[in-house]
């Protein structure tokens, strides 16, 4: 489903609650995303935040991105490979049950590659991502300038003390990257340590 003037999470919350509110919803899908959804752009990422909406629901959610880095421009974009990896995905959910309890959601992303190309799939943590300082400005045919964000190429950094491949790295290796997320990003490392710098601030 979609709506014309709201945000993926907009499309979830008003199909949840008003548009299917007498259907008992098994999964909400949020995607396909044009373009990765890796490392910390989930914090930001419209079609996480779809799959978030639907975990706050109550629902199983699952936020799905077609990676385009390393696209040849004059080769259509193949959904062939995230269309099965949705299907095996909802089948396992329907056979197994959700793997993920509480507040958490999965984060899948799928490589450009064709489905011969395909290693398979990996369980993987975030990695870090590498932004670069990039805002390319333009003129538009008025004269006007504006401005485009976010075409910095995919770079990235392993997390320390971490065996596991990254988001980033399975999808470097053509293999699909799902990720668990937590809905609670608190840092409880540092709960404590924020208590004793805290002391004495308020009076």
């Amino acid at each position: 489903y979609r709506i014309d003037d709201g945000t993926p999470s907009d499309c979830v919350y008003l199909a949840i609650n008003e548009l299917f509110k007498h259907v008992c919803f098994d999964l909400v899908i949020s995607g396909i995303n044009l373009g990765s959804n890796m490392g910390e752009d989930t914090i930001y990422s419209g079609t996480v935040a779809g799959a978030i909406e639907g975990t706050i629901q109550g629902v199983p959610s699952i936020a799905i991105s077609q990676i385009l880095s390393n696209r040849n421009k004059n080769t259509p974009l193949s959904f062939d490979l995230a269309q099965k990896i949705i299907q095996d995905l909802v089948q396992n959910v329907f056979t197994k049950g959700y793997p993920l309890k509480g507040r958490k959601l999965l984060n899948v992303n799928v490589p450009n590659c064709s489905l011969q190309e395909y290693k398979g799939e990996c369980i993987t943590p975030k990695g870090y991502r590498l932004y670069k300082k990039e805002v390319h400005k333009r003129t538009d045919p008025k004269n006007e300038s504006y401005f485009w964000l976010g075409l910095h190429p995919l770079e990235w950094q392993k997390r320390e003390n971490e065996d596991r491949l990254s988001d980033f790295d399975a999808i470097a290796s053509n293999h699909v990257s799902i990720t668990p997320l937590n809905l609670d990003l608190t840092s409880y490392d540092d709960l404590k340590n924020l208590e004793s710098w805290h002391k004495g601030m308020l009076k």
